[in-house]
Parts: C-alpha cells; sequence; structure tokens
C-alpha cells in the first residue's frame, strides 16, 4: 500500500460552531477518524500545519506548506492537503509554481461544510483525495473537488454554497472518481526531477477596471507594489476616454520597475490585446505581456513565482511567458 501524508491546514472541512462563527477546531487526527475507509485505501500519516480559515491564508503559509513537502518528500509516496474552499484555487496554483515536476501526487481538497455535520460532502471530498493520491498514475498539483480532479492552475471555485464549487477553466478535467475509481482522461508523466522553489514576492496587486476608473489608481501600485495585474475588460485594453492618462500612467510604473500583466475579467477564453485598438497599441508600445486563457489565480501565483527570479523586465516577460505544464494553453 502507498504511503501518503495529510496535511491538514484549517478550511470549513475542519471547522466547529462558535461564539463569533465557524472556526477551524479539527485535528488532522480527528479528519481521518471521520472517514475510516481511506485506512483501505492506503497507509496514512497526519501532520497539523495550521488551523487557518482560507481567508487568513498568506502566501508565506503556501511557502511553509511547499518546504515542509520538501522535508518529507522522499517519505511519502503522495501527500492531501485540506484547505478551505475560498483561496484553494491560489493554494493549488502557487504549490503548482513552487513544486514542478513532482512525479508524486499533491492533492488540495476540503469541503464546503464542516466533516461534522451529517450532511457535508467532506467525508467523500477526503476519501476520493486519498483514492486519486493513492492511484499508480497520479502525480503533479492538483484539486480533487465532488468527483473532479483538476489541474492546479486551472481550478476556479465559482460557487459559495453548492457542493460542485470548482471548475476547471478552459482546460478539460485531468480525471474524474466514480463508484470508487479513478478514471483519468488526460495521462500526466514527468521525466524529470521534481523541483522545488522557497520564495514568492506578494508584493503584487490586482486592479479590476470598472467603467469610468480613475487612473490615479496606479499611483498607489507606484508606491507598494513590484507588480500589477490589470484585469481589463473583454479581450484586454486600457481606456482612452479624452486623454492618454492611462498610457501616461503605464509608462510612469515602468519607468519606477514596476512590472504589468493584462489579463481579462471575463471567465472564459482568454485575453487577446490584438483584437481592438484600446489594446494593440498599448501592448506594442510598452510590451506587455498577457495572460491569454490563464486564471487570474494562475496569474496572481505566477507572477509572484517569477518576481524573485528575475531583476529586469524582459526576464520577467519571457518567463511568464513561458509554460509551466498546462497553465498557458
Amino acid at each position: 500500500m502507498k504511503h501518503i501524508l495529510l496535511i491538514a491546514t484549517g478550511g470549513t472541512i475542519a471547522s466547529m460552531p462558535t461564539e463569533t462563527g465557524l472556526s477551524p477546531k479539527i485535528t488532522s487526527e480527528d479528519l481521518l477518524s471521520e472517514v475510516p475507509e481511506i485506512k483501505d485505501i492506503c497507509k496514512v500519516s497526519a501532520v497539523q500545519l495550521f488551523k487557518l480559515d482560507s481567508t487568513n491564508m498568506r502566501p508565506e503559509n503556501w511557502l511553509e506548506i511547499a518546504r515542509y513537502i520538501r522535508s518529507q518528500y522522499f517519505d511519502y509516496d503522495g501527500f492531501v492537503i485540506t484547505h478551505g474552499t475560498d483561496t484553494m484555487a491560489y493554494a493549488s496554483a502557487m504549490l503548482y509554481y513552487l513544486i514542478q515536476n513532482s512525479q508524486k501526487p499533491i492533492v488540495l481538497t476540503g469541503s464546503q461544510i464542516s466533516i461534522s455535520e451529517r450532511d457535508t460532502d467532506a467525508r467523500d471530498n477526503l476519501l476520493q483525495a486519498f483514492r486519486y493520491a493513492a492511484d499508480p498514475d497520479a502525480c503533479g498539483v492538483h484539486i480533487v473537488f465532488d468527483g473532479k480532479i483538476i489541474a492546479g492552475t486551472r481550478a476556479r471555485k465559482n460557487r459559495t454554497k453548492s457542493f460542485n464549487a470548482f471548475s476547471s477553466v478552459d482546460y478539460p478535467e485531468v480525471g474524474i472518481i466514480r463508484a470508487g475509481r479513478v478514471r483519468h482522461y488526460i495521462r500526466e508523466h514527468y521525466t524529470e526531477p521534481v523541483r522545488f522553489y522557497d520564495a514568492l514576492d506578494s508584493s503584487v496587486l490586482v486592479i479590476k477596471l470598472i467603467p469610468g476608473i480613475s487612473a490615479g489608481i496606479f499611483d498607489y501600485a507606484a508606491e507598494h507594489c513590484h507588480a500589477v495585474i490589470i484585469e481589463s475588460f473583454g479581450v484586454g485594453g486600457l481606456p482612452y476616454y479624452d486623454s492618454n492618462e492611462f498610457a501616461d500612467k503605464i509608462e510612469m510604473l515602468i519607468s519606477r520597475g514596476v512590472r504589468i500583466v493584462i489579463t481579462t475579467q471575463v471567465p472564459h477564453e482568454g485575453s487577446d490585446m490584438s483584437v481592438y485598438r484600446v489594446g494593440l497599441k498599448i501592448k506594442q508600445q510598452y510590451e506587455l505581456p498577457e495572460a491569454y486563457d490563464m486564471t487570474t489565480e494562475a496569474v496572481v501565483a505566477k507572477v509572484m513565482w517569477v518576481l524573485p527570479q528575475t531583476e529586469t523586465a524582459q526576464e520577467f516577460r519571457k518567463l511568464f511567458r513561458t509554460p509551466v505544464g498546462s497553465d498557458i494553453v
């Protein structure tokens, strides 16, 4: 039997009612005791790394998870991480970049209702996560939720209450789990050695454009951020209105060494700044990288991962544009 390590970090799956609302209280061992069938699938060990609501998770927490997996990597056949759903898509994307070419599965899961409740999705999700982690063809970083196996950089939470909370954005589900069996749609395989990274730069701001937004918002970014991700309208671009104020602010950011990435706030089909003047002109003038079909969660994670590895704008653009696994299709 494979030996899988459960890494518990808190989240709804481990929450209990308190006077001030739900709060993560349930331990890793208690989680396992709720799903005794796991012991029929694999040998299990458990560790409690955090007890955090996922709203309180930060890049330094995900770095700590990656470092812990690195310290235990050759002692286990796979890893299951229980995590709150609200930032799970960010977590999976972060780990996707921090732990590359992993021939061992690193699986994130959680639930919409605490495992302590009767009508919960937690037991099924936890059992399915271990089924995938113990599968002989499992590898890399994925979310397993509601029977879906989703690549780490392709997940998005698009429902706040329903059990089918996550979807795979503009990329097929890697597989599904039905009737206790893992069914692979995409066979993944890594031939290069696993590679761990241990740095992120979280001085990143996402600006979602709205009609009539003031270009002055970029002044804040110039003072406080190392990178700005602009969620533009449609296929991408910046407004001109009656002046070149937005273009002037982009030039100002670039002159101060702030990296800029353009993405879209539309959920599917990605950006293409070459379509309209509002996008093409700004892209050509300043050589701005765009995210194409990447999710915003993956863009944020990749920018944080790229920043510590690059010193120049050219290096940043090159590394950001270089596909990592299935993050850009």
